[in-house]
């Protein structure tokens, strides 16, 4: 199962993603460049967070138009597995693979703490190792992490399951006082109509390893591993 990470100019969050692929899952892991247009033999992408671009007009609107895109697109047509984090998040809704925008937090200030996230849906290749309703806690760092679409467009990704997590109190409450940013239906994290491109902004990768304090972001990952492997035996 080999893996790969995409690496933008402003990236920062690339080598947790490596290390959570690399030692945790013990899988093979290469580094995408954003110039690339051929990433090779790879089963999984991860779009890490970061600044890419340095933000300039706005999160993830230059690096969308980047050439390795144009290859994410056309592996994610055909059933591969992307993920997106925080800044990946971003850019995956300005390259429209995934619905929605992220905006200005609410508070109009940059956020960095750990956040209690209730799993919403748990049937899906990166929430396999969860049961719908658990609570997790993965780290949130974003100043554009308020998640908008149009009142139809959220009517039908929850009639359809496409909410993986919401932010909530250490109890699972879901409240607009449990809500750090703002987002509608207070959305952590959302997966395409096909299901195999998911985007979120809290970090699983800076929760994979239990000596960082918080492991509960090791389940994102091994749920991935495990549809690989499944796909893989089939």
């Amino acid at each position: 199962m080999n893996w790969g990470v995409l690496l933008f100019p402003g990236s920062n969050c690339a080598e947790d993603c490596f290390h959570a692929v690399d030692k945790i899952l013990g899988k093979p892991v290469k580094y995408l460049w954003h110039k690339d247009t051929d990433l090779g033999d790879v089963d999984a992408i991860i779009i890490p967070g970061g600044f890419s671009y340095g933000d300039h007009l706005r999160p993830g609107a230059i690096a969308h138009l980047s050439p390795a895109m144009t290859a994410v697109k056309e592996f994610a047509s055909n059933g591969g597995l992307v993920i997106g984090v925080c800044n990946g998040f971003q850019i995956l809704t300005e390259s429209r693979m995934l619905p929605g925008s992220l905006l200005q937090n609410r508070g109009l200030k940059f956020l960095c703490q750990d956040q209690s996230l209730k799993v919403d849906n748990s049937d899906t290749p990166f929430t396999s190792e969860y049961d719908s309703g658990d609570v997790v806690v993965f780290p949130i760092a974003h100043n554009e992490g308020n998640y908008y679409a149009a009142p139809d467009t959220i009517a039908e990704m929850e009639a359809n399951g496409q909410i993986l997590f919401r932010y909530c109190s250490p109890e699972g409450e879901v409240s607009e006082e449990t809500n750090p940013n703002g987002s509608i239906n207070s959305i952590a994290g959302i997966i395409n109509r096909t299901g195999n491109v998911v985007g979120m902004m809290p970090h699983p990768e800076r929760s994979a390893d239990g000596v960082l304090g918080l492991s509960d972001g090791k389940g994102v990952f091994v749920s991935m591993l495990n549809h690989l492997e499944a796909q893989n035996d089939s």
